[in-house]
C-alpha cells in the first residue's frame, strides 16, 4: 500500500508524502471538527483490533467497558501554552533603523507560533502570516537576522533555520528572559485555519494538565486526553484500570513527513516506569494515551522493553521498521496524511488495521483533529 490518501484543508501544508500506508482516501472538509464538542466525552470512539482485524464505534464514555483490569493508561500531563503572539516582522536593516512603536513602522505582520524552549534559552519558533480571519497560514521562514517586535514590547530575532533542509521552522532569541510568563499574559492557544473561532485556553486543557514548576508545557495541546473528564478517569480506576503519567512538552505541528524530527523534552518517572513494568509481568496491557506517551515511554525503554526512569530530550520516530517495545494499544486522533504520526500507527496495528479503520472512520462520518473524534487501537 503505497498510494498516498489527501486531506482536503484550507490550511495549505505544502508537499504530500505517503507514509500512511493508506490508498486512495480523501478526507472532506466536512470532516474537520470546528468546534469542541458540547461535552468533552461527547464524541465518537472507534476501535480496531489487531488479532481480530476488526473496526467497531462506540461513544467515548464506554471506554472502561472496553479495557480491563490491570490495563494502564499512560497519560501526558504536560499543560497547554497560549504559544502564539502577534508581531511584525522587519529584516536585519528595518530592525536597526529606530524602536518604532508596536505595530508601527516599516514590516510585515506575522503571527509567531512559540514551540520549544532549549536549555540555553533561545526558542524554537514558526512565524507564519494572519490570514485575516484569526488564523494564519504558512511563509517562508525567516530572513536571518530579521527582529520581529511583539505585543508588550518583547522582540524576537531570528538567528538559523533549526534544520538546513527546510526554514518553517526557526531558532529565535528572545528579549524576555520568562517567555512562559510572557506567553500567559500576551499570547493565545495555537490556532489552524479549519477550525471556526477562537476558544479559550481552557478548551485546549486535558484533565491531566498539570502546571510545571518551571511553567514549561506544550506548544500545542496533547489531544488524545481531551475527552476524558474527572468521572470518567474514576471509573476507570474503580475497574482496576491504572493511569501513568509521563510529560512530554511537544512543539508545533504541521510539519511535512519529510522534515527530520527536533527534540522534544519529556519525562517519566520512576513510578510510571514500576507501574508499566509491573502490568507487563502480569500480562496486562499498556495503553498510551497519545503519540506523545508512545514517544516517551519507548525513548524510556530498553531492547528489551523494560521502562527506566528517564528525562532529557527526545528525537525518536516510532516506524514500522523500528516497530514498538512497550506499547500494546493507543488512543490517539485521526491524523491527517502529511503527518508522521501514522509511521507510528503502523508500527502499532499494521497497515491492513490501519487502512481498515480509517475507512470506516471517513463512512461513518468521524471528526478529524484536536476537537474531533478519537480511535483505540488494541491488541
Amino acid at each position: 500500500m503505497t498510494t498516498a490518501i489527501t486531506c482536503v484543508t484550507c490550511d495549505e501544508e505544502a508537499d504530500r508524502v505517503d507514509a500512511s500506508g493508506l490508498g486512495g482516501l480523501t478526507v472532506p472538509p466536512e470532516l474537520l471538527a470546528r468546534v469542541p464538542a458540547p461535552r468533552r466525552d461527547a464524541v465518537r470512539l472507534l476501535v480496531g483490533r489487531r488479532g481480530a482485524g476488526t473496526a467497531t464505534h462506540h461513544g467515548f464514555r464506554e471506554l472502561p467497558r472496553l479495557l480491563r483490569a490491570g490495563d494502564v493508561l499512560v497519560v501526558n500531563t504536560s499543560r497547554t501554552l497560549p504559544a502564539a503572539v502577534d508581531g511584525r516582522l522587519r529584516d536585519g536593516g528595518d530592525a536597526r533603523a529606530g524602536d518604532a512603536a508596536d505595530g508601527d513602522g516599516p514590516g510585515e505582520d506575522v503571527v509567531v507560533h512559540f514551540s520549544t524552549r532549549r536549555d540555553d534559552g533561545r526558542w524554537v519558533v514558526e512565524v507564519r502570516t494572519p490570514d485575516g480571519r484569526g488564523s494564519t497560514v504558512r511563509r517562508a521562514g525567516g530572513p536571518a537576522g530579521a527582529v520581529v517586535r511583539l505585543r508588550g514590547g518583547a522582540r524576537l530575532r531570528l538567528v538559523t533555520p533549526l534544520d538546513a533542509s527546510g526554514d518553517r521552522l526557526w531558532v529565535a532569541e528572545p528579549s524576555t528572559p520568562d517567555m512562559h510568563h510572557y506567553l500567559h499574559r500576551f499570547g493565545r492557544p495555537i490556532r489552524y485555519t479549519y477550525t471556526e473561532r477562537d476558544q479559550p485556553l481552557s478548551a485546549y486543557q486535558t484533565v491531566f494538565s498539570t502546571t510545571s514548576p518551571d511553567g514549561a508545557g506544550s506548544a500545542e495541546m496533547p489531544s488524545a486526553g481531551r475527552p476524558f473528564t474527572s468521572s470518567l478517569v474514576t471509573e476507570l480506576v474503580s475497574r482496576g484500570v491504572q493511569v501513568a503519567p509521563i510529560v512530554l512538552h511537544t512543539g508545533v505541528a504541521s510539519a511535512e513527513a519529510h522534515e527530520p524530527p527536533y527534540a522534544e523534552p519529556y519525562a517519566v518517572p520512576a513510578s510510571t516506569a514500576w507501574q508499566v513494568n509491573a502490568a507487563r509481568a502480569a500480562g496486562g496491557r499498556v495503553v498510551a494515551v497519545g503519540t506523545t506517551a508512545v514517544r516517551a515511554l519507548e525513548s524510556a525503554a530498553d531492547p528489551r522493553g523494560v521502562v527506566h526512569p528517564a528525562h532529557g530530550w527526545t528525537e525518536l520516530v516510532v516506524t514500522p521498521e523500528r516497530g514498538v517495545r512497550v506499547v500494546d494499544g493507543l488512543l490517539t486522533g485521526l491524523h491527517e496524511p502529511e503527518a508522521s504520526h501514522l509511521l507510528m500507527l503502523r508500527a502499532i496495528c499494521g497497515d491492513d488495521l490501519l487502512q481498515r479503520v480509517y475507512a470506516e472512520a471517513l463512512r461513518e462520518r468521524y471528526l478529524w483533529h484536536e476537537f474531533g473524534d478519537v480511535n483505540l487501537l488494541l491488541p
